[in-house]
């Protein structure tokens, strides 16, 4: 088993590696290695599943012990990752077919994968980070080969979860440190550090904020959240559904649940609680209100992959059962339903050339299986029952209001919100007047097909059955607060909460009947709140990147530059140009008071002799 734990990792690298000098010419090989290492990966993490077996040798000096460790919640997320990544691979085995940097995005893909495995499975804080920062760098070259402008989005995502990445080893310095004085022997080790029972107080308060941003960072959260819709633009689709929409997700909410579970124990109603939920309802309410008014395919999508990460850091802030428990739900359906929303924005793509929704419509009967699964996924999204997003959600909002009632109406809007941007994608992209260049559209291939359908049927599984994921897969990890207590059930736990739910559906679709009349379209479906007095300057801010924290450091960088600039020109002035007219003009004095005229000499001599000595006496 325990070489298992290293398979699950070095499979991934080593068919990275096979992969990436394969050209274009050599057929389908690539698509091959990586297919079987997605599905050897698959295996791996089926095998280790409901297994406890860790590993661990000293690694790197000052007690840092190279640590692996797969248990319950690791193994979940192992699985979950695996999965997703061969269905990735899958749908790229169409997609990328004609794609001229295939072998790299294939190479990127198999290293993320082993990157994320490595995280998950990683015991040691240190281990962790080196595959934490692994990440970084497959995600920028994911990006990068999108094409020859999109180094400019992986730079910025490179500068904004870089910062936040450094703010993270701070975070594991001082909890090492903490775990240190405490007496811990191995005291960056998570399983050890975890009977300590931190508090995130002090000290331990500034390292669970630390710790705190690098996680929500990586699982896209706000305020770092600024790459992802210009990612959703730039790099190949596949990118979003992998790496945006599941496994970064996966990653950073797995890592805040063990933060705020695990080491640092954040108890309900403290200043950690409280700074959690508020960050989780900002980034539901203005991420979902900004995916309302856009008018592109994967851009609307991107909106939301950062909405729905405000329902898991809401759930989890909460620290009470429920909660937790409904934001690490989330954290397993949004994979699946965000990852189907983006493949098939891929398939309408691959098939209309285009996810500009004003040149798209009409399309539901040409790619009826496409339109299906976005069906599906949207309702999910959208907390629509019987789906998985719609249990989620509930035990969500349910925490939500136990805690305080405005972090629950911050959540029932965004699902509001959240049902009018689907309303509107939905019949802009598949329904509405075909554009005569699409008559001939056709359904996307069968290998692009069989992931979204795989992931649809996932969606009405787990809600119907939601059982099966919170019993078996998230509850254990919190088994001792549970106490024996289960969340699943097909009727939800607070009638009042379901149907306000209803209540916020209802109201989407009568808010979008009522955009569509008043815009005479689907795509201007949002127009009316787009518009909406004090609404319309905030909107138009936002979409002028006013508020993007990346655009306001380099203009803050740029005014220092100015700044700096300047001030070495000034000093460059005085030295250069000051300095040498001013010993210019001594020169020329000095010239003109040499006339050779002895009187005058003794006259000079005998008054500087008097500045000396009047100096010298007042000086004094």
């Amino acid at each position: 088993m325990e070489n298992l734990l290293f398979a699950s990792i070095l499979v991934p690298v080593i068919a990275g590696i096979a992969v990436l000098p394969i050209r274009r010419s050599a057929g389908r090989a690539k698509e091959a290695i990586a297919l079987l290492a997605t599905a050897l990966a698959v295996v791996f993490a089926i095998t280790l599943f409901r297994q406890e077996v860790a590993f661990a040798t000293p690694w790197a000096g000052f007690g840092i012990e190279f640590a692996l460790r797969v248990y319950q919640f690791s193994a979940f997320v192992l699985l979950a990752t695996a999965g997703f990544g061969f269905l990735v691979a899958l749908y790229c085995v169409s997609f990328m077919r004609d794609h001229a940097k295939a072998n790299q995005f294939y190479a990127y893909l198999l290293f993320s994968l082993a990157a994320v495995n490595g995280a998950v499975l990683a015991d040691n804080l240190v281990v962790m980070l080196f595959f934490w920062e692994a990440l970084l760098g497959t995600v920028f070259g994911m990006i990068a080969v999108g094409g020859p402008d999109a180094w400019k989005t992986s730079t910025k995502m490179f500068v904004i979860v870089g910062i936040s990445d450094l703010l993270m080893m701070a975070g594991i310095a001082i909890t090492g440190w903490i775990a240190k004085a405490n007496g811990e022997a191995h005291f960056l080790n998570m399983s050890a550090i975890s009977g300590l029972g931190l508090s995130a107080t002090g000290l331990g308060g500034a390292g669970m904020i630390f710790l705190m941003i690098g996680a929500i960072s990586k699982a896209g959260s706000m305020p770092f959240h600024t790459w992802i819709p210009d990612a959703a633009i730039d790099a190949p689709l596949p990118f979003m559904a992998f790496l945006p929409a599941s496994l970064e997700k996966l990653l950073g909410i797995y890592f805040l649940a063990r933060v705020s579970v695990d080491l640092y124990h954040v108890q309900p109603g403290s200043w950690m609680s409280w700074t959690m939920m508020t960050i989780g309802a900002a980034t539901i309410l203005l991420a979902v209100m900004m995916a309302l008014v856009q008018t592109n395919y994967k851009r609307l999508l991107s909106y939301h992959a950062i909405s729905q990460v405000g329902y898991m850091v809401l759930g989890v802030g909460t620290a009470i059962p429920i909660g937790i428990v409904g934001g690490l739900f989330h954290m397993i359906n949004h994979a699946m339903y965000k990852s189907c929303l983006f493949l098939t924005g891929g398939s309408v793509e691959k098939q209309t050339g285009t996810t500009a929704l004003e040149k798209l419509g009409g399309i539901a009967g040409k790619m009826p299986v496409t339109f299906t699964c976005f069906f599906i996924a949207a309702a999910a999204i959208s907390g629509a029952p019987p789906l998985n997003g719609f249990y989620s959600k509930e035990l969500v909002y349910d925490a939500a209001m136990e805690r305080n009632i405005f972090f629950y109406l911050a959540a029932v809007l965004g699902t509001f919100f959240t049902a009018a941007s689907f309303l509107k994608l939905g019949h802009a992209a598949y329904f509405g007047k075909r554009s005569p260049e699409h008559d001939n559209v056709k359904e996307a291939p069968i290998a692009m097909l069989v992931p979204m359908i795989v992931i649809a049927a996932g969606c009405i599984l787990f809600g119907v059955y939601n059982a099966l994921p919170l019993q078996n897969l998230i509850e254990p990890f919190i088994a001792n607060q549970l106490a024996g207590e289960t969340f699943a059930g097909f009727v939800p736990h607070k009638m009042i909460l379901f149907v306000l739910t209803l209540v916020a559906l209802g109201g989407a679709i009568v808010n979008h009947a009522l955009g569509v009349k008043l815009g005479g379209s689907g795509l201007n479906a949002a127009e009316h709140i787009h518009h909406a007095p004090g609404l319309a300057w905030v909107y138009r801010k936002a979409q002028a990147r006013a508020f993007d924290p990346y655009d306001i450091g380099l203009k803050v960088a740029r005014l220092f530059g100015t700044v700096a600039w300047a001030a070495d020109r000034a000093i460059d002035w005085v030295y250069n140009v000051a300095a040498v007219s001013l010993s210019r003009w001594l020169s020329l004095g000095i010239r003109k008071a040499n006339t050779g005229n002895y009187s005058a000499y003794v006259v000079w001599s005998l008054a500087g002799a008097a500045a000396v000595i009047l100096f010298l006496i007042y000086w004094r």
